[in-house]
């Protein structure tokens, strides 16, 4: 019987200039990570040669000329482009943007093909990666176009805290347009279900936050809290669903109330995310739920004021690449579990 690999963690190197090169190799410098995964970086050995020697790092390669290639066991880095690139910690620059784009574009590929089991992406600066091929504004949007399973979420995660977005990268002044009650159903649904295959939590419990301050005030700051968020709260509770609120967003966090659910949905970008980062920076993971493919992020940006420094810390990376592995395993046992149930039944009678 043929041994089956270890979990094969494909890695996007991100903007060139910012900290991804650095979080990367920190987290890999670290030999027992081989332990848990083959890590597969898509980029050039030669750039990765110059971020080794640059960070003063002692750790090794295996370079292939295709992802069908990689060696098991070994930290590998997929040759996707022979050019000399010159780098220049901390700047924006757009000609290396295309190399960023490069890496997600093979990656993205790998990962399709099934040569990768997850992707793990480092930061990218939007400006810079902007082109025909990507006009997005950012990874979540990128990867749901990319790798199926329709609507996409962005949950961000960690070990203690989980909190969901109805609207990501949304303007403030759109958000109330964009949340409707199919919107709503849509994104707890995919959360309830992601609770269930990646985390193995078997029956969520959802806190939903107020649109409005105070959730309206019973309409008086704003109606949607009254027109649109409770009544979709109602019909979910009406097929089942453990989901709660609308609750004011300002208490939620400082009174704990997030640790009494398995995850919370914030309605715009910022509501979800400076008490996600408040309380989880350093350790958090940008997770895209309900795509067929599992695809993680730190919780950081490129870090041009620190790149190339030596600064960086790798937590949040690090956690990401444990967090793409546990989700890919429960993800799989959990199809496993699921599969042909009656099936299972019918030979137990």
């Amino acid at each position: 019987m043929k041994k089956a690999h270890k979990v094969r963690v494909g890695i996007s190197i991100g903007d060139l200039n910012g900290i991804g090169s650095e979080v990367i190799l920190k987290t890999f410098a670290d030999q027992r990570m081989l332990d848990f995964c083959t890590p597969v970086i898509f980029a050039n050995n030669k750039l990765l040669s110059f971020y080794k020697k640059h960070f003063k790092m002692n750790i090794n390669f295996q370079g292939v000329d295709d992802a069908q290639k990689i060696i098991d066991g070994k930290f590998n880095v997929v040759n996707i482009w022979k050019d000399n690139l010159k780098i220049n910690f901390g700047e924006e620059d757009k000609f290396l943007g295309k190399f960023t784009l490069q890496s997600l574009e093979a990656s993205t590929q790998a990962l399709k093909n099934g040569d990768i089991d997850t992707l793990v992406t480092a930061p990218i600066n939007k400006n810079v990666i902007q082109s025909d091929k990507f006009n997005f504004p950012g990874h979540t949007d990128y990867l749901a176009k990319h790798l199926g399973g329709g609507e996409s979420l962005m949950f961000m995660i960690s070990q203690n805290l989980k909190v969901g977005l109805l609207t990501d990268h949304v303007a403030v002044k759109e958000v109330s347009e964009v949340i409707t009650p199919s919107l709503i159903e849509k994104k707890v649904n995919m959360i309830s279900n992601s609770l269930k295959a990646d985390f193995k939590v078997r029956k969520p419990k959802i806190a939903i936050l107020g649109i409005n301050p105070h959730s309206g005030d019973n309409g008086v700051i704003g109606k949607e809290d009254e027109e649109v968020l409770k009544p979709t709260i109602k019909k979910l509770q009406d097929k089942g669903n453990l989901v709660y609120g609308p609750y004011a967003a300002d208490s939620f966090f400082g009174t704990k109330n997030y640790q009494n659910f398995d995850a919370v949905v914030a309605a715009y970008h910022d509501q979800g995310l400076i008490p996600f980062k408040t309380l989880s920076f350093g350790n958090g993971v940008n997770f895209t739920a309900g795509l067929e493919k599992v695809r993680t992020s730190p919780d950081h940006g490129t870090a041009y004021e620190i790149a190339g420094k030596g600064e960086a810390d790798y937590t949040s990376f690090k956690e990401a690449v444990f967090a793409s592995i546990e989700i890919f395993k429960n993800r799989k046992e959990y199809e496993k579990l699921t599969k042909n149930p009656l099936k299972k039944q019918n030979k137990k009678l």
